[in-house]
């Protein structure tokens, strides 16, 4: 077992979930945070099923920060 980040937003239409470390694209979508959190761990256990333990990052991420800039 590992533990990931998970990024979670709040949108007008709901909530959306995705980890931070996985290589390839995983995604949970929800209309609360708790249903967007067990569909984005249901993701995840797929795509470690399909493509093995090689969708880890090989370096540990020690912290998240969310940022904002104007572009």
């Amino acid at each position: 077992m590992k533990k990931l980040k998970i990024i979670v937003e709040k949108h007008p239409e709901g909530y959306v979930a995705y980890p931070v470390g996985l290589k390839g694209v995983v995604v949970g979508e929800g209309d609360t945070y708790e249903e967007a959190l067990e569909n984005v761990k249901s993701a995840i256990k797929f795509h470690i099923e399909t493509f093995g333990e090689e969708v880890f990052e090989t370096d540990e991420i020690k912290e998240t920060f969310v940022a904002e800039v104007v572009v």
